[in-house]
């Protein structure tokens, strides 16, 4: 359970992260010997233990392994059942055109901009169609600048599903975003972009680059081992990410994860 203190409503915005589901068309299929639907519901009944709340739920790409609508509508009846606002960004393995049609209800939807207290929460599609990696379309560049320039004075939060500083695992790095150098020259030409977070590396990333601070989430299934050469798995735990905005600018964040390590695991694989 999280140590950071509940916000209150006039200091705070509270935000869940969860990435990487990699939801398949049966919620009774696994992958990699686990039952990946479980364990999303698992991380998710964790997060709202002790009736925490939240104002703003980002799924942070691969929603979905098997890209139809059988593993979207899954999700959407999970999240509607919430009743929280919810913003679907697209990772590497989903089908964005899709997601856009199943997530389409007023709380649950791929919204690209969200005005909150003193925040903007910008998102982002990082995907290269048929491809593993990512890059920032220069359409994307230009949204995000007309985003950060138009509202000056809101700190801002930008949401992608690709990583813009290594993880120092070799393999996951020839993955991240190609021109991360002209993405983060964009923000860093605005000093209210504080925090970009980021799926994809299933496992914690804390970093800064300049005066941003860049956060990547563990996955709620399977884990990457950290400072890998190649591909490989580990066993630890499925997780969310607690973020908290401050109306100062400040962020608190914390890791939280299921309790014990996980059973099944097909860690003998050279991909998925």
């Amino acid at each position: 359970m999280t140590n950071l203190p509940a916000c209150l409503p006039s200091d705070c915005l509270s935000i869940l992260q969860i990435t990487d589901l990699h939801i398949l068309a049966s919620q009774d299929a696994t992958l990699l010997g686990l039952n990946t639907a479980y364990y999303f519901d698992a991380v998710l009944a964790l997060a709202f233990a002790g009736h925490r709340s939240f104002d703003l739920i980002l799924l942070t790409g691969d929603l979905a392994q098997d890209p139809v609508i059988e593993s979207y509508q899954y999700i959407l009846d999970k999240l509607t059942a919430l009743d929280i606002p919810c913003l679907c960004l697209p990772g590497n393995h989903d089908d964005d055109a899709l997601m856009q049609q199943v997530f389409n209800t007023r709380l649950i939807n791929c919204r690209k901009h969200l005005v909150l207290n003193d925040w903007q929460i910008i998102v982002l599609n990082s995907q290269i169609p048929g491809a593993d990696g990512g890059r920032l379309a220069a359409a994307e560049l230009a949204y995000l600048e007309d985003c950060l320039q138009a509202n000056l004075d809101k700190y801002a939060l930008i949401a992608v599903h690709h990583h813009c500083l290594k993880t120092d695992s070799i393999w996951m790095d020839t993955m991240m975003i190609e021109n991360s150098g002209e993405f983060l020259a964009v923000i860093g030409k605005y000093p209210r972009a504080k925090l970009i977070v980021n799926g994809h590396i299933h496992q914690e990333m804390d970093k800064t680059t300049g005066a941003v601070r860049v956060l990547g989430t563990p996955s709620t299934c399977f884990q990457f081992k950290p400072g890998s050469r190649e591909f490989s798995l580990d066993d630890t735990s499925p997780a969310y990410r607690l973020i908290q905005l401050h109306a100062d600018g400040h962020i608190a964040t914390e890791i939280t994860r299921l309790p014990g390590r996980l059973v099944g695991l097909q860690t003998d694989t050279e991909g998925y």
